[in-house]
């Protein structure tokens, strides 16, 4: 399980986006690049999640966009991993009420 303690957002112009993505959220590990989530519209491919060379590629609908992008900003520490076939973002368990 990678700690991400970096990002870097991307947005991509014209009707189909860049290689069939909207957007994409770049995750590092310091200066190492763990993978990147990278964001679909209604009606563009949806592929699985995979892992390849070390990186994690995560896929999710547009409309997560602001969520992921929320839990990066406001949270810590944040794990990125591949298990099962899925790629996993999130936080580690917090106790309740911390008002962050």
């Amino acid at each position: 399980m990678a700690n991400v303690t970096r990002y870097h957002v991307l947005f991509y112009g014209t009707s189909d986006g860049y290689q069939e993505n909207r957007a994409q959220i770049s995750l590092y590990d310091g200066s190492n690049v763990l993978g990147y989530v990278r964001f679909h519209d209604p009606g563009m491919p949806f592929p699985n999640d995979s892992q390849s060379g070390g990186k994690i590629i995560m896929h999710l609908p547009s409309t997560m966009f602001e969520n992921a992008l929320n839990v990066l900003r406001n949270e810590k520490p944040i794990n990125y991993y591949f298990a099962s076939g899925h790629a996993f973002l999130g936080t580690s368990t917090e106790p309740v009420g911390e008002a962050e």
